[in-house]
């Protein structure tokens, strides 16, 4: 539940110490743990190098409305504490979903109060360091769920967004100024060859086993052999063979 700069610094000084990960390793991140993993991609200096990254879900480009907690007491408090003042200090620093709500008609108040987006999206204060280790990556796989209603946009898995002071339209990436100005090293990745776009059936994380075999499996499998991975949000043993057409929900709402 807290803030998403915390987060990082954990999970930066804990790959620090791995030394299975200093010839370099890939990210697997899904959802909300996408802003950690790129937090140690592009802040983590000194860390092992990134080879790969591979986003279900991520909310790159921020998203525009709450994401829905549930229907339980302290949920229904989260949602209205966010509602109400998403870019006080007090929000921001104890609630993470907060670090990447971005409300296109409240852009001045994103950028003065928004703790952790604006950071790693290069957005105010440009640092070519994190546009530096951003583009050093081999391979960049962004991953969208057609029928995602907790991301607003969805679009926002592929980095696409609102326009700064309207809610139309959603401008795929590549018409947005973070990719235009190059801000992160999306733009360069992306004439590279480096970026696949993949865009998967069902909701939210909700994934098939054969597009798990085809855009997440040839990241977890080197030379013949598995190795771990660090998932920015929860690690995950999938029985490849046992499943053969079904699709797995990678959370659960409660």
């Amino acid at each position: 539940m807290g803030c998403e700069d915390t987060s990082t610094a954990i999970a930066c000084d804990k790959v620090k110490k791995m030394s299975e990960l200093r010839e370099g390793y890939n990210i697997i991140g899904l959802s909300q743990g996408n802003m950690v993993g790129r937090g140690i991609l592009e802040f983590c200096e000194g860390g092992p190098p990134v080879r790969n990254f591979i986003s279900l879900a991520g909310p790159h480009a921020g998203i525009a409305s709450v994401p829905f907690c549930g229907s339980a007491l302290v949920c229904i408090l989260v949602d209205f504490l966010i509602q109400l003042a998403v870019y006080s200090n007090y929000v921001q620093e104890h609630l993470a979903p907060a670090n990447y709500i971005k409300i296109p008609t409240d852009i001045d108040e994103y950028n003065k109060g928004c703790r952790f987006l604006p950071k790693l999206n290069n957005e105010i204060q440009r640092n070519s360091a994190y546009k530096e280790q951003f583009a050093s990556l081999q391979g960049l796989v962004l991953i969208m769920f057609e029928h995602d209603t907790i991301l607003v946009p969805k679009e926002t898995s592929w980095f696409g967004y609102f326009p700064d002071g309207s809610w139309t339209p959603v401008l795929p990436a590549q018409e947005t100024t973070l990719y235009t100005e190059d801000r992160i090293g999306l733009k360069s990745l992306d004439e590279a060859g480096k970026v696949k776009f993949v865009k998967v059936s069902g909701g939210h994380l909700e994934i098939s086993y054969s597009d798990m075999k085809e855009y997440i499996l040839p990241y977890l499998v080197e030379n013949g052999t598995t190795r771990l991975n660090i998932s920015s949000e929860s690690s995950h043993i999938w029985p490849w063979s046992e499943h053969k057409g079904e699709r797995l929900q990678l959370y659960t709402a409660n």
